[in-house]
């Protein structure tokens, strides 16, 4: 979940977008036609979107825009770890790779699956050595959170990760230049299963899941979802037949040049 924090500038420039807009409306007017009025609009509109809010804050990926179907499966690992062996024999199955976040207190506790997941083939992502809220960290706490994990992860698997989920999704602009600074691609995501929740039914989250997959969507999972066993091969048969395939997220992030816009969506620059 985003969270926008509105600040005495946040609303200078509010105000400065608003007064261009009823500028262009006047002078829009005072030319005369419609065609006019339109365009001014518009060109208010992108303004405010480019400007007003583009600058509010820095944003991390949460979808990619793709001309092809391509999707990626996300995994976050935190907690318990009796799903698990589930979840990849049913990739295995599937034939497909996912991206694993991890915490640092979940590798510890399960090294010998952190290595069978990288093992076979999956990709591993930065989630934090402790879980902590981010956003209330200075520079030094969160790279000591990043560099603290992926010691670990290295000492598992010899490789370090190159992208970071933040714990609670929640993040600042400290954190994102921060991380991006350290060399991380920090990644979100634009499907939520909220499958931690004990009340949802597989069929509300098959429901939530389906109707807004698109290219380049990022799903979220937690491998500890309370209905996982059931939803995930429903989800992923179902997706195979819109078709969909599944990659790793560092198959699904452009290369090259790119931009993230004010929706959170890598586009090429």
């Amino acid at each position: 979940m985003r969270v926008f924090v509105v600040t005495k500038r946040t609303l200078l420039i509010a105000a400065a977008a608003l007064v261009v807009l009823i500028a262009a409306f006047a002078v829009a007017l005072l030319l005369g036609g419609k065609g006019e009025v339109q365009a001014s609009a518009k060109a208010a509109e992108e303004y405010e979107m480019e400007v007003l809010a583009g600058k509010r804050r820095e944003l991390p990926v949460y979808n990619v825009e793709r001309l092809d179907k391509k999707i990626a499966l996300t995994v976050d690992a935190a907690w318990e770890d009796d799903k698990t062996p589930f979840i990849l024999e049913e990739l295995d199955k599937q034939g497909i790779k996912a991206t694993f976040y991890l915490c640092g207190f979940w590798v510890d506790k399960y090294p010998e699956h952190v290595k069978e997941i990288f093992g076979k083939g999956h990709e591993l992502g930065n989630h934090s050595n402790t879980h902590p809220h981010m956003n209330r960290l200075d520079e030094r706490k969160i790279q000591k959170e990043l560099n603290d994990f992926d010691k670990k992860i290295e000492k598992l698997t010899g490789q370090r990760c190159k992208t970071f989920r933040a714990p609670f999704g929640e993040y600042n602009d400290l954190v994102i230049t921060t991380v991006r600074d350290m060399g991380y691609t920090p990644v979100q995501w634009n499907i939520d299963t909220v499958d931690w929740k004990e009340e949802r039914s597989t069929q509300a989250i098959l429901d939530t899941v389906l109707p807004k997959l698109k290219p380049g969507s990022i799903i979220l999972c937690h491998n500890n979802g309370y209905k996982i066993n059931e939803y995930l091969p429903k989800l992923i048969d179902a997706a195979k037949a819109e078709g969909y395939e599944f990659v790793k997220i560092s198959e699904l992030l452009l290369d090259g040049e790119t931009i993230i816009d004010v929706n959170g969506v890598q586009k090429r620059s």
